[in-house]
């Protein structure tokens, strides 16, 4: 058996998502080879790298015989989504919690893109102010609920704890099995970084088969030092979940946190100009919370020379595009295309 088979697990995801290059971009910008691990094509409501996180999470759910799932994001969040739709598929009723944490977004942003879907999907929606502990306000939640008769099953925000980070540690399998079968040697794997538990997945994953490939994450909302700390704590948890040998090397863990601007949920100039540069040259489209900025910061390390000529750098797009729609003022603030 092996590490990952002892794990309760349900098939979510239509995988493996393509690696796949991105020629026309490459070639714009004259540095490494680019490629993108289509992780925004899991296929679960519009798809998303929370659907990985989730086959473990409601895997465990079910084997414990949770009848009820509860979960909490941010108002526009993409977990929330996708933890919606995968308790419809698996026939589990679903409250879910909406952080206000960007509070001056356009009116749009608290009514379309995901938060339009999870009212379609019909979840059990509640609110809570930005600011407050918001895995603490699951609890009381799944309280009144087992209250109720339920038998509650609670997930913290992006599914990022060491269940959900084994979403993470089969994506990086996938990407070390497509590279050999395309004979790509890859240089360096880069992400968007928030909850940590893509990015904890990733690098334990990357770790444990001696891979020899980086994992960098592109922060956007922790300040470096406290993502490096919040990834590193996940990550060696994970390591300790699947029993692996020795100890997870510090060193793996590298954030940047350049590439913020003003705040979780708060597009930049940088983030919005990537969203029209992929679109344009590739026909792919980011979203504008998570991967806008990963990507915004990938091409500013570009530029500076980090990542060179000849190099294959693959960036994982985690999904989201949904969220566009939540974002047009911002995107198109004179009604017309940039």
């Amino acid at each position: 058996m092996s590490t990952l088979a002892r794990f309760p697990r349900v098939r979510l995801t239509q995988a493996p998502t393509p690696l796949e290059p991105l020629p026309n971009l490459s070639k714009l910008l004259g540095g490494p080879n680019l490629y993108i691990k289509r992780d925004d094509n899991t296929g679960l409501a519009l798809g998303g790298n929370k659907t990985r996180k989730l086959e473990f999470l409601m895997g465990e759910a079910l084997a414990q015989g949770a009848t009820h799932i509860v979960t909490q994001g941010a108002t526009q969040s993409n977990h929330v989504r996708q933890t919606i739709a995968a308790a419809n598929k698996l026939g589990l009723r679903c409250t879910v919690l909406l952080e206000e944490r960007v509070s001056d977004g356009a009116p749009e942003y608290y009514r379309n893109g995901n938060v339009l879907l999870d009212q379609i999907m019909g979840a059990s929606i509640e609110t809570r102010p930005g600011g407050i502990d918001m895995n603490a306000e699951l609890i009381p939640v799944g309280e009144r609920l087992r209250a109720a008769g339920e038998r509650p099953y609670l997930i913290p925000g992006g599914g990022s704890n060491p269940i959900g980070a084994l979403g993470y540690v089969v994506a990086a399998q996938e990407i070390i099995a497509q590279s050999t079968e395309q004979g790509l040697v890859v240089d360096a794997v880069v992400h968007a970084t928030g909850s940590t538990g893509t990015q904890a997945g990733l690098v334990v994953g990357m770790e444990m088969a001696n891979s020899g490939i980086p994992v960098l994450g592109v922060s956007v909302r922790q300040p470096q030092a406290r993502q490096i700390e919040n990834v590193t704590r996940l990550a060696q948890q994970t390591w300790q979940l699947l029993e692996l040998p020795g100890a997870l090397r510090p060193e793996a863990v590298q954030v940047n946190a350049e590439y913020v601007g003003a705040g979780y949920g708060i597009t930049t100039e940088a983030s919005n100009a990537t969203i029209g540069l992929l679109a344009r040259t590739e026909g792919i489209l980011l979203d504008p919370v998570y991967s806008a900025k990963g990507f915004a910061g990938l091409l500013d390390l570009i530029r500076q020379g980090h990542y060179r000529a000849g190099q294959n750098i693959v960036f994982v797009h985690t999904g989201g595009a949904v969220g566009l729609f939540g974002y047009r003022e911002v995107l198109q603030p004179d009604g017309g295309l940039r």
